[in-house]
């Protein structure tokens, strides 16, 4: 039983680190557990941790989780799913599936220069929705490669997404100044907005709401802040290069 509620809990770390619904990740761990003999089986999910118990011939089990990092992999959230539904059909060992886990864990969709090439596409496409030129795609494409990097590399340093998400938004206003400046951009709102959406915690507000919607609260309320708080920092490194490059130079 200990060996089952270890496995459940990391398919459902797995989920929640990878961007995952609360709901999901619950539903998982049930499952999970029920398909590998357990009577009962329940766990209170958070963005930030998962307490799960089981309980077994009148004896309970229970196991926390620290969930640290989260990041935004479909594709694993995508595969630890279905290999939860496919237990029974691949007729699984608890050890079996745990190696599966291992492997889906460690696997990675895209390489990283293609992941920065099409973030840095993604850029260039968002400064046209908002109305900008050719020049401002170029010159946001150029931005988006330069965030996209630094946001990956500072992830795996573990600097605080708060700061890095506003140092980020900074240097892309910053950039976006130079290159109008040198006429490699002709609009500096539509340049700027196509770099920082980048750093717009889109899929966090769209979990928010949803873990609201079906009850889960705390969780939906905690992801609503943490969209707020990054929206923020977006908006204060945006700002303060905006506000300092107006009160030296006297414009844009």
């Amino acid at each position: 039983m200990n060996k089952i509620l270890k496995v459940a809990t990391l398919a459902g770390q797995m989920i929640l680190e990878n961007g995952g619904e609360t709901y999901r990740v619950e539903e998982t761990i049930w499952r999970i557990c029920k398909i590998y003999g357990a009577e009962e089986a329940d766990s209170f999910v958070t963005p930030t941790g998962i307490m799960a118990s089981i309980c077994h011939e009148g004896k309970i089990y229970s196991l926390t989780r620290r969930v640290q990092s989260r990041t935004v992999n479909l594709d694993k959230i995508d595969k630890v799913n279905d290999l939860s539904r496919s237990i029974t059909l691949k007729n699984l060992s608890v050890d079996e599936f745990k190696k599966e886990l291992l492997v889906i864990n460690k696997g990675e969709i895209y390489p990283l220069p293609m992941t920065i090439i099409f973030s840095a596409l993604g850029a260039g496409c968002f400064s046209v929705l908002f109305g900008g030129t050719i020049k401002d795609i170029f010159a946001a494409f150029l931005i988006g490669l330069l965030i996209k990097t630094l946001t990956i590399i500072w992830d795996k340093l573990g600097i605080n997404l708060f700061f890095s998400n506003s140092i980020c938004a900074a240097i892309a206003a910053l950039l976006a100044i130079i290159l109008y400046k040198l006429n490699i951009a002709s609009q500096l709102n539509q340049t700027i907005i196509g770099s920082i959406m980048l750093l717009v915690p889109g899929l966090a507000i769209t979990n928010a709401i949803r873990d609201t919607m079906s009850g889960d609260l705390v969780s939906g309320l905690t992801r609503a802040a943490e969209a707020f708080l990054i929206a923020i920092s977006i908006a204060t490194g945006t700002g303060a290069i905006l506000s300092f490059w107006i009160s030296n130079f006297g414009g844009i």
